[in-house]
């Protein structure tokens, strides 16, 4: 039996045991990883994407819950490895210390993926067989992080994924020029009263700094208000997502990681990414379809449209409605 998720395919997905398949299917909906606040999104087709080689040597660059690393573990034997990689020290603490104690197979780093190259090769690997990359945002972040990337309590204006670097977007909202403002939050935001937005963010700071998130959320609320039945989303979101990318520098890492890609896998390795907004999955796609002035790319694509979760997953995880997965190989070269 091949397994193929969908009639999108271009290339077959190596020969799979169904016992592995359904295995993936059952732990994939399970509850374990709800206990960390995260369901993996589209654990079973990112694990198939992956192609995963019982022996092979693999990367989670986005540990999170460990919902994902958790499913790539069960299709490893014995010999296989997996480097797992956050930035956010809880995840990492919680895969040593709670569900992947005693697991030699796993290797949980504490990094962002933007340093993976050197990361393998501190491990003595040259290359890998495989990186997962899932760019949703963690649940239990949002719900009781205390760091500021909700707007619905009233939190430091911090949003930084590693406690102990880098900018906060209290520092990016009281310093920033209002022109610069006004660009992150259209550019990474796709906030259409961009402009708007930046002048009362000026405006209020001159008062007093904005300091917490309910302070922000409560200008916004004020400055995008219109009469009439509540917005299908709140009016913040788009100022506190384009605040959250600009602050952990997200879109220039993932640029870094797929432009480094090609070098970091194995001929034949695979890169599956998970994005859930236009900005990520836009970079995912250029990076793919890169060709050189002669001509080459170092990838051959797996699926010619992107994998998206069903109705029985979206239904258990509304989230995962806008996810998308691509996949790519790195071409062996003749």
């Amino acid at each position: 039996m091949r397994v193929q998720l969908k009639r999108s395919s271009l290339l077959e997905l190596p020969l799979q045991p169904i016992e592995l398949v359904e295995a993936l299917k059952m732990s994939s909906g399970g509850n374990w990883s709800r206990a960390f606040g995260h369901w993996p999104v589209l654990g079973t087709e990112a694990v198939l994407a992956l192609a995963v080689k019982p022996g092979g040597a693999y990367v989670d660059a986005t540990l999170g819950g460990g919902g994902h690393s958790r499913l790539i573990l069960k299709a490893l034997n014995s010999e296989g490895r997996l480097i797992a990689l956050d930035q956010d020290p809880e995840p990492v603490r919680w895969a040593r210390e709670g569900w992947g104690q005693g697991e030699k197979r796993l290797i949980a780093v504490l990094s962002n993926f933007e340093k993976l190259g050197e990361i393998l090769a501190e491990q003595g690997l040259g290359g890998v067989d495989g990186i997962l990359l899932d760019l949703g945002f963690n649940s239990r972040q949002l719900a009781i992080s205390g760091r500021g990337f909700s707007w619905s309590g009233d939190e430091p204006l911090d949003m930084r994924f590693d406690p102990k670097g880098g900018l906060t977007a209290a520092q990016v909202i009281n310093h920033y020029q209002e022109k610069d403002l006004a660009n992150l939050i259209w550019h990474y935001g796709e906030e259409k009263a961009s402009r708007r937005v930046a002048r009362a963010i000026v405006r209020a700071r001159r008062i007093k700094a904005l300091e917490t998130t309910g302070e922000l959320a409560g200008l916004l609320a004020k400055t995008l208000y219109r009469p009439g039945p509540p917005g299908r989303i709140n009016p913040a979101t788009r100022t506190f997502m384009a605040l959250r990318i600009e602050t952990n520098r997200e879109l220039i890492v993932l640029d870094t990681l797929l432009k480094a890609a090609p070098t970091l896998l194995k001929p034949g390795g695979r890169l599956v990414v998970i994005s859930f907004h236009s900005l990520e999955d836009r970079l995912v796609k250029e990076a793919l379809r890169f060709k050189d002035e002669q001509g080459y790319s170092p990838w051959r694509v797996v699926y010619k449209k992107p994998q998206t979760a069903g109705a029985d997953e979206i239904r258990r995880n509304p989230r995962a409605r806008s996810a998308k997965l691509r996949a790519a190989e790195k071409i062996a070269l003749k």
